[in-house]
């Protein structure tokens, strides 16, 4: 078996194995593979040529606490023809692709993980979460009156790209877990809607200079449901103002926002509390830190601390220790000797880089080893981030 790199020359090849190992048909999915970098595809060969495996990764940016913007490597595109699994394809390409990250100097990288029992064990583990809040256009009355300066513009997804491009793009900045979208994904609409051209009708919220600072794309069904791909919005009453538009609006049964951040506040906002029903409540973006120093000094942090983390890495083969202190916001993490306050694995290390999920959950669950009651708070206190993080974008 072979292991090596992509280029432009193998976009057939490449394209022609990654449909056989998920059954599917180029047609079905329209121009969302006609953005992949080559230059960062990876190829599993037979001896004899054959490729029988693919993995791939975009070149993004990720949003972290205290709005700090780093490169992330977005794993995509990874599988094994069903004829040669389980005769360790998958593990070489995953190790190959970490090995090539780490030397183009990137710290992290990311995926979308389509079966959670695979990628912890390359390191990898859930970082934001969201869900899909179904509201009853009979339920649908808020709670509270109230104005945002502004108006809404109804217009056509394929009248309003750049409008879309510039928005998502501030909101991004701001959002921790947040990943951009580059322009040529827009450019050649290689996505999900809105980054591609299907067609939907998009809201768009202008503050009172007339300045685009959010939109929701959405669609209705022949049965009348506002399907809403996603809301961007520069702060709260942005959104709340697209959502009253989405919900008042007439001949519709009932709205679905498909991707809601953790503390998304509408169900607060509404008279009947029950009217907005959670479903589809899941993990989005995973993470994988690569170099944890750099990592762990990239990031912002809201209170002063000290804590050794004793982190396990099997799918490298690497263990380490490290001293993180942070005072004022900025952090510092070295190699120590000293006994560990957390002895975590890698994957639950990505799970808390963020500030999505909360270390003492992990430490409840079994999953990380605290050296006493008190470090689970104080971890806490450390790894939250200013606000939930939240990822919209599918790669």
């Amino acid at each position: 078996m072979k292991i090596r790199a992509t280029t432009d020359e193998d976009r057939d090849a490449f394209l022609a194995t990654m449909f056989a190992i998920f059954a599917e048909f180029p047609e079905n999915w329209g121009k969302i593979w006609s953005a992949l970098e080559l230059d960062r595809g990876i190829l599993a060969e037979t001896e004899d040529g054959r490729p029988v495996g693919t993995a791939a990764a975009y070149s993004f940016e990720l949003t972290l606490p205290g709005q700090a913007v780093v490169p992330a490597a977005g794993v995509t595109a990874v599988g094994v023809l069903p004829t040669h699994r389980r005769r360790g394809v998958l593990t070489a390409m995953m190790r190959h692709q970490l090995a090539d990250f780490r030397a183009r100097g990137e710290i992290l990288s990311v995926l979308l993980a389509s079966e959670a029992l695979i990628y912890r064990r390359f390191g990898y583990g859930p970082a934001t979460y969201t869900h899909r809040l179904t509201v009853p256009h009979r339920q649908a009355a808020f709670a509270a009156g109230g104005t945002v300066p502004g108006a809404i513009e109804v217009l056509r997804r394929a009248d309003c790209g750049e409008i879309l491009e510039e928005v998502y793009d501030r909101y991004r900045r701001t959002r921790p877990g947040a990943l951009s979208r580059p322009h040529r994904l827009w450019a050649a609409g290689a996505g999900q809607p809105p980054v591609s051209a299907t067609p939907r009708y998009v809201a768009v919220h202008r503050d009172a200079e007339g300045v685009p600072d959010g939109y929701a794309s959405y669609w209705r069904s022949e049965r009348g449901t506002f399907t809403v791909d996603e809301t961007i919005a520069a702060d709260d009453e942005v959104s709340t103002a697209l959502a009253r538009f989405l919900l008042e609006h007439d001949l519709v049964t009932q709205v679905v926002f498909k991707h809601c951040p953790p503390d998304h506040p509408l169900r607060w906002q509404l008279e009947d509390f029950r009217a907005g029903e959670v479903g589809d409540d899941t993990d989005w973006l995973w993470v994988r830190l690569l170099d944890i120093p750099r990592a762990l000094t990239a990031r912002g942090w809201f209170a002063d601390g000290e804590l050794v983390l004793d982190v396990d890495d099997p799918a490298l083969g690497e263990h380490g220790r490290y001293l993180l202190t942070v005072r004022d916001g900025e952090a510092t993490c070295v190699p120590t000797d000293r006994e560990p306050d957390l002895s975590l694995d890698a994957s639950d290390l990505g799970s808390l880089y963020l500030g999505g999920t909360a270390p003492s959950k992990l430490i409840r669950a079994g999953r990380v080893r605290a050296r006493h009651a008190e470090v689970g708070a104080l971890a806490d206190a450390l790894f939250r981030a200013e606000r939930s993080p939240h990822c919209l974008h599918w790669f």
